[in-house]
């Protein structure tokens, strides 16, 4: 330990000079915030629902929380029951032991509803699929209205698509007809 010290004394501290702040992305956040509270008219309240995911998505999603993104700040926020959400937040490739679960919050969650598939997993299955442990992706158990892939999507990537689906109820989605639910493609995608 007294090696460790007097290494200390003698470097000193050396850390990493601290990140420039990103004004663009800021920007970007607070007009996704102002689109999604102009779309409802109020405050919008998000269940997050993990199906069985590794909890990359949710760290993503955690991110979303902080002083950066202030999501709180703006009017949108997360609640703990399904009976006061406007929209569900689903990760993870869905596991049998999830689907009646995950059926349940769906049918607890007032109309009109939204569901948003977060990851790769959530949209697709991602490298579980479908197995005799695996429902596979989230439109295989309920209606998805937006998908957003990544492993794991960026913050930013998450806000689209929650903004995507509140202009989907809202009847601005152009995707509408298809059948299929809109994906977000990220900028890591091409």
């Amino acid at each position: 330990m007294w090696t460790i010290l007097r290494q200390i004394a003698r470097v000193g501290l050396v850390t990493e000079a601290a990140p420039s702040g990103d004004d663009g992305l800021r920007l970007e956040a607070a007009r996704i915030h102002g689109d999604i509270l102009a779309a409802l008219g109020q405050a919008l309240a998000i269940r997050q629902v993990d199906a069985g995911s590794c909890n990359g998505c949710e760290l993503e999603i955690n991110a979303l929380n902080n002083p950066y993104y202030n999501i709180e700040g703006l009017g949108i926020h997360f609640v703990a029951s399904p009976r006061h959400a406007d929209l569900l937040l689903v990760t993870g490739p869905v596991s049998r032991h999830m689907a009646e679960a995950l059926r349940r919050t769906y049918d607890a969650t007032p109309e009109p509803k939204l569901v948003v598939a977060v990851g790769d997993c959530g949209c697709s299955g991602g490298i579980f699929g479908e197995s005799y442990a695996s429902c596979g992706r989230v439109s295989n158990v309920i209606p998805v209205d937006v998908a957003i892939p990544g492993c794991p999507p960026a913050p930013m990537e998450i806000l689209r698509g929650i903004l995507a689906a509140v202009n989907a109820r809202q009847g601005l989605a152009n995707d509408a007809g298809s059948g299929r639910p809109p994906v977000i493609a990220s900028k890591g995608s091409a």
